[in-house]
């Protein structure tokens, strides 16, 4: 069957597993946190420590069965799309589902997306590697497994197509973008199928669009993207922090006591916190006085706004402790939830000002608006909301503040929450055809390593004997260490090399030039290229971090490569 067959095939049994991993990952969650709750029906005081048992199981199942790192899914899929050759592990497929449903069960205050995408991509990843498909096709069944996997877990077939290009930055031709439609269709329909539809636990009462809150929701997006460079800088620094304990048992109870703490203090930081948005979501707030330490303060008008305004700020702690102590799940679920928190904040917020907004519309746009700032991905955003609350009268307001988020947060953070520690090390794709094939070229591939090297002391005469065994016109010159202390081109002793009585008198360090720059050979493609062009060279040197000599790199090889790997990379 030739490969665009078989892709399309593929796509389809993609989605139908893609479906059937989010209908298990979802009841499993389900199954244990109702497991849990019945066990301890009118305490609160076991959910001090529930969560940390959830991280800790989590914790030992990867620590000594999969012994691999399977934490910020999406972002370990943009990996290995740039660097492993779209292959994903096979362990992947099951790992992530498993200690995400004990993280998230055990109340983790992380999101299921990024696991169900992780496993969706190693389920296209997996199917394209044995059916013996190109790189180019294994790249595009591990997006409709990311596709398919959003298309599942939310039963929103058309946001599922959308993550995959505008997050996962996969550059395709129409033809590609069949085999995401198949996928996101049959993930969805299985969905539907085993959970029959309307099972949303996003569906709103809606009002109608008015005009006059234009401007309200302008400045939902300006506080949307306030939030999401709040959460963006945030995670990072708090993992970077949390990071540099070692001994992951000391994190695991540092994070694990944190997060107890927190949930005890603001329930609604418990699991994904999904249960707390269905009010917010018919245009109400729930009434959290009988379910928290602090609802004492229920009698104040303006307790239900900053109440639930301290849970949008910690939201990001519990999330990030909840990863930093072994749990596995993703930022996706906690970026909608704290969108919704912060458009039901601004309204009920407007409301005690005297100004009748619509909550449930501002509950939703906030997701939207948050999503676009902290994903950087608009289209995605304003989509997926519209399908799982089925407010598609919503269209206006929903494009007005993702666009508003999205830009302003922009200004001030040019990647996401997904591709800033990738963009830092030079290895983002992006949907620019020349970047993106040139994060694709690796400099140890193209390595050449048959030039004869000659020692720095040598004479005239060892370099005519070398230069008579070569069939190259340069030769490096190396110390007795092996090191790279310059070259020499054959230009450079034509007017010696048949003068015999110079032979003895004449050394190599006497003809020898210095490198105008160093190559390293896992240097990104841009950087080399860069170095090519400041210095003019057709050559460079490529040395370890020690300047131990590896070989060269040439314009006209990288060239060649290029070519055809742009040929590869765009082929319908």
């Amino acid at each position: 069957m030739p490969e665009t067959h078989a892709l399309l095939a593929l796509s389809v049994l993609t989605g139908i597993l893609c479906g059937l991993a989010a209908v298990g990952l979802k009841w499993a969650i389900h199954a244990i946190q109702h497991g849990l709750t019945g066990l301890f029906p009118d305490s609160r005081w076991p959910f001090l420590v529930l969560p940390g048992i959830g991280m800790l199981l989590s914790l030992l199942i990867v620590r000594y069965l999969v012994r691999d790192n399977i934490g910020h899914g999406v972002t370990k899929v943009l990996q290995a799309v740039s660097k492993n050759e779209s292959k994903i592990k096979r362990h992947n497929i099951w790992s992530s589902l498993v200690t995400s449903a004990l993280t998230i069960g055990f109340g983790g205050s992380v999101g299921a997306e990024a696991p169900i995408v992780y496993t969706g991509a190693a389920i296209g990843s997996n199917l394209g590697r044995y059916s013996g498909m190109s790189y180019r096709g294994m790249t595009l069944l591990l997006g409709c497994g990311a596709a398919g996997a959003v298309a599942g877990i939310f039963s929103a077939p058309l946001a599922g197509v959308l993550f995959t290009l505008e997050i996962l930055l996969f550059n395709l031709s129409m033809s590609g973008i069949l085999p995401l439609l198949l996928s996101s269709i049959s993930a969805t329909l299985v969905s539907y199928l085993i959970l029959g539809q309307g099972n949303s636990p996003f569906a709103a009462t809606i009002q109608p669009f008015s005009l006059h809150n234009v401007p309200a929701y302008i400045l939902l997006g300006v506080l949307c993207a306030l939030f999401a460079l709040y959460f963006i800088r945030t995670t990072l620094s708090m993992e970077d922090r949390l990071g540099r304990v070692k001994n992951p048992y000391l994190r695991w109870a540092v994070s694990a006591a944190s997060l107890g703490i927190l949930i005890f203090l603001f329930p609604p930081l418990y699991g994904e916190g999904y249960d707390i948005l269905t009010p917010l979501l018919n245009g109400g707030a729930p009434d959290f006085g009988g379910n928290t330490p602090l609802g004492f303060v229920a009698r104040w008008p303006w307790a239900v706004p900053l109440f639930f305004l301290l849970v949008l700020l910690l939201k990001v702690f519990s999330m990030t402790f909840t990863n930093a102590g072994g749990g596995v799940g993703g930022t996706f679920g906690p970026t909608l939830f704290m969108g919704a928190l912060t458009g039901f904040v601004l309204a009920y917020s407007l409301r005690l000002l005297g100004l009748n907004v619509p909550i449930s519309n501002f509950v939703l746009v906030g997701m939207a608006g948050l999503m676009a700032g902290v994903m950087q991905a608009p289209l995605t955003a304003i989509f997926l909301i519209a399908e799982i609350s089925g407010g598609y009268e919503l269209l206006v307001p929903l494009i007005l503040t993702s666009a508003v988020a999205y830009g302003c947060t922009r200004i001030f953070e040019k990647y996401s929450i997904y591709t800033k520690r990738i963009a830092a090390s030079g290895e983002l794709l992006t949907h620019d055809s020349d970047q993106a094939v040139l994060t694709l070229m690796h400099t140890s591939s193209l390595l050449e390593t048959d030039f004869q090297g000659v020692r720095i002391d040598a004479t005239l005469g060892d370099l005519v004997e070398a230069v008579s065994a070569s069939e190259r016109n340069i030769f490096p010159v190396l110390d007795s260490k092996g090191r790279f202390q310059g070259y020499i081109s054959l230009a450079d002793i034509r007017r010696d090399m048949f003068r015999t009585e110079l032979y003895a008198k004449r050394h190599v360090y006497n003809y020898m030039r210095s490198a105008p720059e160093y190559l390293l050979p896992n240097e990104p493609m841009d950087s080399v290229m860069r170095k090519f062009e400041k210095t003019g060279a057709w050559n460079l040197p490529v040395v370890d971090e020690n300047r131990h000599y590896l070989g060269f790199l040439s314009k006209s090889k990288i060239f060649s490569a290029y070519r055809q790997e742009l040929k590869d990379f765009s082929q319908d």
